[in-house]
């Protein structure tokens, strides 16, 4: 990589990282363009030769949150198969959700800043959500989108009562199981 693409690399991480923390701070309706470039002690014109917008650094600070949890979840389930992968990528994806950029960013104004369709489509190739419709395809017979979707949405709202109320994540977990439980093994297990 030449030196201009690596400082080019280096002006778009830090107008990334910047807006994390302003985003996480602040909401996305409360940060500035001039923030995040005061922040990321760059110009204005580096801003606007990475991004169009505030819209558009919002979304790669996302995307950001979405690959690091994508990884979490795969580190999470390597070695595993079957119900044990799901359920420890589902409890990877959990933990997140105790922390302030994922609940501000990803869960809180992702969906009001880009749009409820994200969560509808798998064309994102550092979504969870892929890795959840690879464990369904695995486990269930049928078409995977339609479980992967439900059991998407049942994640997202463990994921916004964790945000609101931290103490909750075991009861979340443990309900999350319970469930991939009752829909996976030939003699569900209700606690």
């Amino acid at each position: 990589m030449s030196r201009k693409a690596e400082q080019g690399e280096a002006t778009r991480g830090a107008l990334v990282d910047a807006a994390l923390a302003l985003f996480t701070a602040g909401g996305f309706a409360d940060t500035s363009t001039t923030e995040i470039v005061r922040r990321a002690d760059v110009t204005r014109g580096a801003l606007y030769h990475h991004f169009a917008d505030k819209e558009a650094v919002f979304r790669a600070a996302y995307e950001a949150i979405e690959r690091d949890i994508f990884e979490r979840c795969l580190t999470a389930a390597k070695g595993k198969t079957g119900i044990e992968a799901l359920k420890a990528g589902i409890g990877a994806y959990l933990d997140a959700c105790l922390e302030k950029p994922v609940q501000r960013i990803l869960l809180t104004e992702g969906p009001l800043v880009l749009g409820w369709d994200r969560s509808l489509r798998f064309d994102d190739p550092h979504c969870a959500r892929l890795l959840l419709r690879a464990s369904v395809r695995e486990l269930a017979p049928g078409p995977p989108e339609p479980l992967a979707h439900l059991l998407y949405g049942a994640l997202l709202q463990a994921g916004l009562v964790i945000a609101d109320a931290p103490g909750r994540r075991t009861e979340m977990g443990d309900a999350m199981d319970a469930l991939v439980d009752s829909l996976f093994e030939k003699e569900p297990r209700f606690s």
